[in-house]
């Protein structure tokens, strides 16, 4: 019976039957054979967002007569669900972009949602969206974040100090409002902000119909890969992220990937890494073309090693996570030696009382009552 590997590739060429007609056949196949594991097809496509899209793309491509009919209505139920929130995250979008732009300060839409409004999918239920993404010159961030406030957005968890701002602002919520917004001032670590910035973003944009402002279809691809790639950790993991796969996927049929960026820059190697494993989920498709002198042999053999040993990527992932986050605080530590605002910021939050019962919570101290 069909493997954690096999089930992820079997998702990735259902991702793209209504593009590639060799992976139609493939799929069509394979369910009339009777060898498909829908239970672990569920489970791989819901932790990696796809479910929805993989409902939409076997609906479109006249598939779904094959599938068992409970299997059917859950994923039907499922996609209504998620195209009903993204509805309403798409007006959520506009009011704010309304409200900014009354206040003379114009955001910029991402990922998900810029994906939306600029029309990606061909069903609004394909893309499962977390959080409302924006980004602003760092300039007017703090301004932003006040208009907001003054419009009923507070933040998801309050503190009695001034949040440190690296990529984000800290997530904002409103009572009335179904998704949580992180407003930008930069969409990659540190690392990268030299090759990939909000400098180089705003170069080149898109205006919906409704008048809110995207990315190039060039940066919203690179942005697809280089969000799990670079700001998860997703080169370290030798992982794909179905959900942004799929959107270079849509996007390589819109802008050739082939030029993008010079061998010599920081982000050449993520990008590519990443492009190299969709390349090889979704079975080849023609769309994206990798670099002929590009090579990850050893990533592309990592991966593989991990789909065979499916308990290995969670330990790994709680690895590489531990290792940012000692290597974060290295970093602010340091950076506190020369910078005044990360100084305040660190001896605020040492100071927090809420701060301090956590830890000696996590130590094993009883805080007093």
């Amino acid at each position: 019976m069909m493997n954690y590997k096999e089930a992820l590739y079997f998702i990735g060429k259902c991702l793209t039957i209504n593009y590639e007609a060799h992976n139609r056949k493939i799929v069509e196949h394979q369910i009339i054979k009777n060898d498909v594991n829908w239970e672990l097809v569920v489970k791989i496509s819901t932790e990696h967002y796809v479910f929805p899209a993989l409902y939409c793309n076997l609906n479109r491509a006249n598939l779904l007569s094959l599938l068992p009919k409970d299997l059917v209505d859950f994923m039907k139920e499922i996609t209504d669900l998620n195209r009903e929130r993204n509805l309403q995250i798409i007006e959520q979008a506009k009011e704010i972009n309304s409200i900014l732009l009354a206040n003379t300060t114009r955001p910029i839409f991402l990922k998900g949602t810029g994906n939306l409004l600029e029309g990606l999918y061909e069903d609004i239920a394909e893309r499962m969206v977390g959080d409302i993404d924006f980004i602003i010159a760092e300039s007017e961030l703090e301004n932003a974040v006040n208009i907001l406030k003054k419009h009923g957005y507070r933040e998801r968890v309050k503190s009695e100090f001034k949040p440190l701002i690296f990529r984000h602002y800290p997530r904002l919520v409103h009572k009335k409002q179904i998704a949580a917004v992180e407003i930008h001032k930069e969409v990659v670590i540190k690392k990268y902000t030299n090759d990939f910035s909000y400098k180089t973003l705003r170069k080149q944009l898109i205006k919906t119909k409704q008048g809110q402002v995207v990315l190039s279809y060039k940066n919203q691809l690179l942005l697809s890969a280089f969000a799990y790639q670079i700001n998860d950790r997703g080169q370290q993991l030798n992982m794909i992220a179905l959900r942004n796969a799929y959107d270079v996927f849509l996007l390589s049929k819109k802008t050739n990937n082939t030029q993008y960026i010079d061998k010599n820059s920081k982000i050449y190697r993520p990008l590519y890494g990443f492009m190299l494993l969709c390349k090889e989920v979704f079975n080849h498709p023609s769309s994206i073309q990798i670099p002929n002198d590009f090579s990850a042999k050893k990533s592309l053999n990592k991966f593989q090693q991990l789909l065979a040993n499916p308990e290995q990527i969670q330990k790994r992932k709680q690895k590489i996570d531990r290792i940012y986050i000692f290597k974060t605080r290295i970093f602010i530590l340091l950076e506190a030696v020369y910078k005044k605002e990360t100084r305040n910021w660190l001896f605020a939050k040492f100071a927090d009382k809420d701060w301090q019962k956590s830890k000696l919570s996590q130590l094993g101290f009883k805080p007093k009552s």
